[in-house]
Protein backbone atom coordinates (compact mmCIF):
# COMPACT_ATOMS: atom_id res chain seq x y z
CA UNK A 1 0.00 0.00 0.00
CA UNK A 2 1.35 3.53 -0.86
CA UNK A 3 1.11 6.12 1.49
CA UNK A 4 -0.90 9.06 0.70
CA UNK A 5 0.43 12.22 -0.66
CA UNK A 6 1.58 14.91 1.11
CA UNK A 7 -0.57 18.34 0.68
CA UNK A 8 -2.31 19.51 -1.88
CA UNK A 9 -1.93 18.19 -5.90
CA UNK A 10 0.41 20.60 -7.67
CA UNK A 11 -1.34 23.22 -9.21
CA UNK A 12 -1.36 23.43 -13.22
CA UNK A 13 1.55 24.92 -14.67
CA UNK A 14 0.67 27.68 -18.22
CA UNK A 15 2.58 25.40 -19.75
CA UNK A 16 0.47 22.11 -19.68
CA UNK A 17 -3.02 24.35 -20.39
CA UNK A 18 -1.55 26.30 -22.99
CA UNK A 19 -0.62 22.41 -24.65
CA UNK A 20 -3.60 21.06 -24.40
CA UNK A 21 -5.36 24.10 -25.86
CA UNK A 22 -3.21 24.04 -28.42
CA UNK A 23 -4.11 20.45 -29.07
CA UNK A 24 -7.54 21.34 -29.31
CA UNK A 25 -7.08 24.22 -32.07
CA UNK A 26 -5.48 21.84 -34.11
CA UNK A 27 -8.10 19.26 -34.15
CA UNK A 28 -10.76 22.16 -34.69
CA UNK A 29 -8.35 23.28 -37.52
CA UNK A 30 -8.26 19.73 -39.35
CA UNK A 31 -11.64 19.23 -39.02
CA UNK A 32 -12.27 16.64 -36.44
CA UNK A 33 -14.42 18.64 -34.17
CA UNK A 34 -17.04 21.49 -34.64
CA UNK A 35 -17.07 25.08 -33.91
CA UNK A 36 -19.67 24.30 -30.84
CA UNK A 37 -17.89 21.22 -29.81
CA UNK A 38 -14.55 23.30 -29.55
CA UNK A 39 -16.00 25.95 -27.32
CA UNK A 40 -17.53 23.49 -24.93
CA UNK A 41 -14.13 21.75 -24.67
CA UNK A 42 -12.13 24.87 -24.62
CA UNK A 43 -14.68 25.83 -21.51
CA UNK A 44 -13.57 22.64 -19.74
CA UNK A 45 -10.03 23.12 -20.71
CA UNK A 46 -10.16 26.85 -19.15
CA UNK A 47 -11.54 25.53 -15.88
CA UNK A 48 -9.99 22.38 -14.87
CA UNK A 49 -8.76 22.03 -11.26
CA UNK A 50 -6.82 18.72 -11.55
CA UNK A 51 -4.31 17.63 -13.94
CA UNK A 52 -6.93 14.79 -14.50
CA UNK A 53 -9.47 17.22 -15.33
CA UNK A 54 -7.13 18.79 -17.99
CA UNK A 55 -5.97 16.08 -19.56
CA UNK A 56 -9.06 14.32 -20.20
CA UNK A 57 -10.03 16.61 -22.99
CA UNK A 58 -7.07 16.16 -25.55
CA UNK A 59 -7.29 12.50 -24.57
CA UNK A 60 -10.98 12.66 -25.76
CA UNK A 61 -10.38 13.87 -29.27
CA UNK A 62 -10.42 12.29 -32.54
CA UNK A 63 -7.51 11.18 -33.90
CA UNK A 64 -6.51 10.13 -37.21
CA UNK A 65 -6.67 12.03 -40.55
CA UNK A 66 -9.45 14.61 -41.08
CA UNK A 67 -11.86 14.31 -43.88
CA UNK A 68 -11.60 15.23 -47.31
CA UNK A 69 -14.44 17.46 -46.74
CA UNK A 70 -15.02 20.37 -43.17
CA UNK A 71 -18.29 22.49 -42.99
CA UNK A 72 -17.86 25.54 -41.12
CA UNK A 73 -21.52 27.00 -40.66
CA UNK A 74 -21.56 29.15 -37.39
CA UNK A 75 -24.52 31.72 -37.03
CA UNK A 76 -21.75 34.71 -36.21
CA UNK A 77 -18.44 35.68 -37.57
CA UNK A 78 -16.23 33.16 -39.38
CA UNK A 79 -12.09 33.51 -39.43
CA UNK A 80 -9.34 31.00 -40.53
CA UNK A 81 -6.24 32.53 -40.45
CA UNK A 82 -2.55 31.25 -39.73
CA UNK A 83 -0.99 27.64 -40.15
CA UNK A 84 -4.50 25.67 -40.83
CA UNK A 85 -4.86 22.42 -43.05
CA UNK A 86 -7.18 23.41 -45.78
CA UNK A 87 -9.16 19.87 -47.01
CA UNK A 88 -9.99 19.39 -50.30
CA UNK A 89 -13.47 20.71 -50.30
CA UNK A 90 -14.33 23.28 -47.58
CA UNK A 91 -17.80 24.27 -47.36
CA UNK A 92 -18.38 27.59 -45.81
CA UNK A 93 -21.76 29.01 -45.03
CA UNK A 94 -23.02 32.26 -43.25
CA UNK A 95 -26.42 33.62 -43.42
CA UNK A 96 -25.26 36.78 -41.93
CA UNK A 97 -21.32 36.92 -40.35
CA UNK A 98 -18.74 38.11 -42.02
CA UNK A 99 -16.15 35.22 -43.12
CA UNK A 100 -12.60 35.84 -43.25
CA UNK A 101 -10.46 32.94 -44.84
CA UNK A 102 -6.35 33.77 -45.12
CA UNK A 103 -5.01 30.58 -46.80
CA UNK A 104 -1.87 32.50 -47.35
CA UNK A 105 -0.19 30.96 -44.49
CA UNK A 106 -2.50 27.68 -44.60
CA UNK A 107 -0.82 23.81 -45.31
CA UNK A 108 -2.35 23.31 -49.02
CA UNK A 109 -1.88 19.66 -49.65
CA UNK A 110 -4.16 18.86 -52.06
CA UNK A 111 -3.68 19.98 -55.60
CA UNK A 112 -6.98 21.24 -56.17
CA UNK A 113 -9.13 22.51 -53.27
CA UNK A 114 -12.92 23.20 -53.52
CA UNK A 115 -14.24 25.97 -51.57
CA UNK A 116 -18.01 25.69 -51.60
CA UNK A 117 -19.36 29.29 -50.24
CA UNK A 118 -22.99 30.13 -49.47
CA UNK A 119 -22.64 33.49 -48.52
CA UNK A 120 -26.28 35.40 -47.57
CA UNK A 121 -25.89 38.91 -46.53
CA UNK A 122 -23.04 39.20 -45.09
CA UNK A 123 -19.44 39.66 -46.38
CA UNK A 124 -16.55 37.57 -47.32
CA UNK A 125 -12.59 38.26 -47.48
CA UNK A 126 -10.92 35.26 -48.93
CA UNK A 127 -6.77 35.57 -49.28
CA UNK A 128 -5.30 33.13 -51.05
CA UNK A 129 -1.34 31.74 -51.72
CA UNK A 130 0.42 34.14 -53.72
CA UNK A 131 1.32 31.58 -56.32
CA UNK A 132 -2.41 30.30 -56.45
CA UNK A 133 -4.83 29.82 -59.34
CA UNK A 134 -7.99 31.02 -58.72
CA UNK A 135 -11.67 29.67 -60.41
CA UNK A 136 -14.36 31.54 -59.81
CA UNK A 137 -16.29 30.46 -62.66
CA UNK A 138 -18.85 28.41 -61.04
CA UNK A 139 -19.67 31.22 -58.73
CA UNK A 140 -23.24 32.28 -58.93
CA UNK A 141 -23.59 36.25 -57.39
CA UNK A 142 -26.97 37.47 -56.44
CA UNK A 143 -26.32 41.49 -55.79
CA UNK A 144 -22.65 41.92 -56.09
CA UNK A 145 -20.07 40.75 -58.78
CA UNK A 146 -17.18 38.88 -56.52
CA UNK A 147 -14.39 41.41 -56.66
CA UNK A 148 -11.40 39.30 -57.99
CA UNK A 149 -9.08 40.45 -60.67
CA UNK A 150 -6.41 38.15 -61.68
CA UNK A 151 -4.65 40.41 -63.73
CA UNK A 152 -1.82 39.92 -65.58
CA UNK A 153 0.45 39.08 -62.31
CA UNK A 154 -1.61 36.04 -60.97
CA UNK A 155 -2.58 34.66 -64.36
CA UNK A 156 -1.39 30.89 -64.21
CA UNK A 157 1.87 30.80 -65.34
CA UNK A 158 3.21 34.28 -64.14
CA UNK A 159 3.48 33.92 -60.43
CA UNK A 160 2.65 30.17 -60.19
CA UNK A 161 5.01 27.55 -60.67
CA UNK A 162 4.73 23.65 -60.70
CA UNK A 163 2.91 22.06 -58.25
CA UNK A 164 1.06 25.53 -57.45
CA UNK A 165 -2.39 25.23 -55.52
CA UNK A 166 -5.69 25.67 -57.49
CA UNK A 167 -8.53 27.36 -55.70
CA UNK A 168 -12.02 26.70 -56.74
CA UNK A 169 -14.72 28.91 -55.49
CA UNK A 170 -18.04 27.90 -56.64
CA UNK A 171 -22.01 27.98 -55.17
CA UNK A 172 -23.92 31.10 -54.45
CA UNK A 173 -23.13 34.68 -53.24
CA UNK A 174 -26.60 36.19 -51.81
CA UNK A 175 -26.89 39.56 -50.75
CA UNK A 176 -23.54 39.75 -49.75
CA UNK A 177 -20.23 40.70 -50.27
CA UNK A 178 -17.24 38.85 -52.03
CA UNK A 179 -13.47 39.53 -52.46
CA UNK A 180 -10.74 37.08 -53.44
CA UNK A 181 -6.99 38.51 -53.23
CA UNK A 182 -3.53 36.82 -53.23
CA UNK A 183 -1.11 37.59 -50.83
CA UNK A 184 1.33 39.63 -50.72
CA UNK A 185 4.11 37.49 -49.76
Amino acid sequence: MTPPPYGPPPPISEHDRDTAVRRLQEAYAEGHISHREMDERLDQLLTAGTHGELASVPASLPQGSPGTTSTIAPAGRIRRRRAWRVPRVLKVESAFGRVRLNLSRAVVEPPVVDIELHLGTGSARITVPRDAVVDVEELKAGWKAPRYRAGRRYRAGRHSRPGSPRIRISRAVGMGRLKIRHARR
